[in-house]
C-alpha cells in the first residue's frame, strides 16, 4: 500500500506540451517526488515517490523522458 494516491490518469496522457516532468525535493525531509506541473495552472501531480537513482530512471523510461528533469522545493 502507498502513502501516495495514484493519479495516473494525468500522467499516463503526457504530453509535453501540457505538462512538465519535475521532481519536487523537501528541504525538511530530503524526500524526493517526481511527477509533473501543469503548464497552465502550475499545478503539481505526484506519480512516484523517488529513494534512489533506479526509482528516476523508472520514471524517465515510463514517461519517455529524456534529459535533466527540474527540481521544485
Amino acid at each position: 500500500m502507498s502513502i501516495f494516491k495514484t493519479t495516473d490518469s494525468a500522467a499516463s496522457k503526457f504530453n509535453p506540451a501540457e505538462f512538465t516532468p519535475v521532481i519536487r525535493c523537501s528541504i525538511c525531509t530530503g524526500e524526493k517526488v517526481a511527477g509533473f506541473r501543469n503548464h497552465a495552472t502550475g499545478k503539481f501531480t505526484d506519480v512516484m515517490l523517488i529513494k534512489s537513482e533506479h526509482d528516476l530512471e523508472i520514471f524517465r523510461k515510463k514517461y519517455g523522458i529524456d534529459g535533466n528533469i527540474e527540481k521544485i522545493y
